[in-house]
């Protein structure tokens, strides 16, 4: 009976609060969470800078494409059901909320025990083909021996993070995550230093912070009237993982085409040396930073687009979103400015090698430059997959690493050298940000009609769900 309460009241707040002062109350737990999470990620780079080792920091590298695609697969279960868990929610729905809580969770959970066996198995046959070097192989090699076992924990405390914060409870996903990551920043140090675990030390110092996170958030679904995944609700279903999929593309999409951008940029960098490895690993982690807080802002959108959508309050929809851009714009300049003025001495923080400084430095400059563009990519991806409508958010996902960053690679480098290297990033994100414009408009267009009637052109998830109440 109070779980019952617990959620009319969160469906109130929801569809009536004031939206920027709702958005805001929503993001303070996630800007935390998504800040930690990126200390968390840069934990490992930062202590293994800390080695001198220039092969060792490369590894770092190396594997993080293969942890973008666990990361890519546990977003795609936990986005998927929760987006649908916070439309169903906002329609007042709770049983399908609850059916779709234990797909995404159970699936995500036994995903990562197929994919941490298969890795073990296959542990030097996949480094090499994620572009280690001769010199750089022992070094990963060792990293995803201890990161792997990890695996399982990570993807299932993906999941109840998407679905906790998409359910209006950020809070409780916030200490999840960022006790998770404490505790990783903590042992990071003691495994490589005190025990002299080296590189594996910092694989395993993640491995035990994931188990830890996944019982704190496992705990955080019990509170707060959140749903918990329960295996007598878990099915099979095709009607199940095609709603998943519908929501959850865009996330694989991003993060699957981010770890094969990545893997493509480290076989182009490895022809220039590991420093080259090194100086390009370092700039994703500092960028992965930088945006986090801006992501974290966009994901207090994030529950109140899915909520209000659900309900048909789509000038809420709207207004939500124009508010979060104006948000991520005003802080990606500030950030732009301070990388731009910075960078020699932030990219200091994660090496002491000359010749990875100045490249890496380069590097973050041309970043920068183009970074405030990525407001419009980001808020209108995050309203786009929220709403259901999975085509236009697939290829906006796509763009930025794969449909324009492959083709960027593969020709910028071969005619430029080095400066080529350096400025693929940017030239995918300024081709990205031009079509995000054609695919965002026409919605917010439809959105504008109001909701006395469900815009025609939305796709067919979204016009399943109905009339709505009204704005408030």
């Amino acid at each position: 009976m109070r779980n019952n309460k617990t959620s009319e009241s969160k469906f109130t707040t929801m569809t009536q609060a004031p939206i920027r002062g709702l958005i805001v109350r929503m993001a303070i737990p996630t800007i935390i969470s998504m800040l930690v999470t990126s200390l968390y990620n840069m934990a490992d780079t930062f202590f293994v800078g800390q080695l001198n080792n220039t092969s060792a920091t490369g590894a770092i590298g190396v594997v993080f494409p293969l942890m973008a695609i666990l990361q890519g697969i546990g977003f795609t279960f936990g986005q998927g059901s929760g987006n649908s868990m916070s439309r169903s929610l906002g329609r007042q729905d709770r049983a399908a909320a609850e059916r779709m809580s234990a797909s995404g969770f159970f699936s995500a959970f036994l995903a990562g025990i197929l994919l941490m066996a298969s890795g073990l198995v296959f542990n030097s046959s996949l480094m090499r083909l994620l572009g280690a070097t001769p010199t750089i192989m022992p070094y990963a090699v060792a990293y995803v021996w201890y990161i792997l076992p990890g695996a399982p924990w990570l993807m299932a405390s993906l999941v109840l993070n998407n679905q906790l914060r998409l359910q209006g409870s950020a809070y409780f996903a916030m200490v999840g995550i960022g006790l998770g990551a404490l505790l990783n920043i903590l042992l990071d140090p003691l495994f490589i230093f005190i025990f002299n675990m080296g590189v594996s030390g910092a694989a395993l110092a993640t491995s035990i912070s994931q188990f830890v996170s996944f019982w704190v958030l496992l705990a955080g679904t019990r509170r707060g009237g959140n749903i918990v995944p329960k295996l007598r609700n878990f099915t099979f279903g095709l009607s199940q993982y095609a709603e998943i999929l519908r929501g959850g593309m865009p996330s694989f999409w991003r993060q699957g085409l981010g770890s094969v951008a990545s893997v493509m940029l480290n076989v182009a960098a490895g022809a220039y040396g590991d420093w080259a490895v090194a100086g390009m690993a370092i700039v994703t982690r500092i960028m992965m930073l930088a945006a986090s807080a801006i992501i974290g802002f966009g994901q207090g959108f994030q529950p109140v687009c899915g909520f209000n959508f659900g309900a048909g309050l789509y000038a809420r929809v709207r207004k939500g979103f124009f508010f979060t851009l104006q948000v991520m714009l005003a802080w990606m300049l500030l950030i732009s400015i301070i990388g731009i003025a910075l960078a020699p001495g932030i990219v200091a923080l994660f090496s002491q090698d000359g010749e990875v400084v100045r490249f890496a430095s380069s590097v973050l400059r041309f970043h920068c430059y183009v970074f405030p563009l990525m407001s419009l990519v980001f808020a209108s991806n995050m309203m786009l997959q929220n709403i259901g409508n999975a085509f236009r958010a697939s290829l906006l996902s796509m763009a930025r690493q794969g449909i324009f960053f492959i083709p960027a690679i593969l020709i910028l480098p071969n005619l430029f050298g080095l400066v080529g290297l350096q400025t693929v990033q940017p030239v995918a994100d300024i081709c990205a940000f031009l079509l995000s414009i054609p695919l965002v408009k026409p919605v917010l267009q439809e959105l504008k009609a109001g909701d006395a009637k469900l815009p025609p052109k939305l796709n067919s998830e979204a016009r399943a769900l109905g009339r709505g109440k009204g704005d408030s």
